[in-house]
């Protein structure tokens, strides 16, 4: 009895874990910092349901590997950073996961683009790999410089915007492009989750800012136009996420399924 009541204690966790998207994170609090010192943290996590957090890098025999890339492009150029992550224990709501952090100065005016990519995880729940390659762009001084601009190397995969990441006012739409090695991927499936809990410290506070009527709404799906590009409105202030899965292509990494994903995240402002 107390066998099958354990497997049913997995089962169910395994399906929590499946319920709702996996997102890479790179979070700081405002887009358009006034400080050029900034801090930022770099999460695997379920944003809306502030839910299980992943260790970052994490293989199927549960050996933690680094992360591959972690950089800035301003102005055209890139400045590698990954020295600058530090290893935090980042806690959920459920449970706490192996995250980083860096200390960043922002040089310059303009338009800073933040990219990682982190080693690829393996999710049980699914016996695949996933490695989502991330970025997200903050600005000092309102001058636009390099928003809409491709990062490529040694970004695989990627999101390109044609709506600027941090000007966005709610009843906005977001528009991007889903790009692999820079050419656009006809119909991709992307996920849209709304990061419903702030974050604190090492942590997401337990309070919620809305409550989804269904669990189809805590993860929204969207398809790309054959031309790559895609569209979604933007209801509430706050930051959200777009992962367009397995961009990549048909990928193996060691024996399993990888879906490699390209992930941005833009911040909402209300008009007050």
């Amino acid at each position: 009895m107390k066998k099958i009541m354990l497997l049913s204690m997995i089962f169910m966790f395994m399906l929590s874990v499946s319920a709702f998207a996996h997102f890479q994170i790179i979070y700081s609090p405002n887009s358009v910092p006034k400080t050029r010192k900034i801090n930022l943290k770099l999460i695997f996590t379920h944003p809306f349901e502030a839910g299980h957090t992943m260790d970052i890098g994490k293989d199927e025999s549960g050996k933690i590997h680094p992360p591959i890339a972690f950089g800035v492009m301003h102005k055209g150029k890139k400045r590698d950073l990954l020295k600058k992550l530090k290893p935090i224990t980042f806690r959920s709501l459920t449970n706490s996961g192996r995250a980083y952090e860096a200390d960043v100065k922002l040089k310059g005016m303009g338009d800073h683009i933040f990219y990682f990519v982190p080693a690829p995880y393996y999710e049980p729940s699914e016996d695949i790999y996933i490695q989502q390659c991330t970025k997200v762009i903050f600005n000092i001084g309102g001058i636009p410089t390099d928003w809409d601009a491709a990062v490529g190397d040694p970004l695989p995969v990627e999101i390109i915007p044609l709506d600027k990441p941090y000007a966005l006012w709610v009843g906005n739409v977001f528009r991007g492009i889903v790009t692999r090695g820079g050419k656009p991927v006809p119909n991709a499936e992307i996920e849209v989750e709304y990061l419903n809990h702030d974050i604190k410290g090492n942590a997401f506070v337990k309070e919620a800012k809305v409550e989804a009527p269904h669990d189809a709404f805590v993860t929204q799906t969207i398809k790309a136009d054959s031309n790559g590009i895609f569209t979604y409105g933007l209801p509430r202030e706050g930051w959200w996420g777009f992962a367009a899965l397995g961009v990549g292509g048909d990928l193996k990494y060691k024996g399993k399924e990888l879906s490699q994903d390209a992930v941005i995240w833009v911040q909402v402002w209300g008009m007050k």
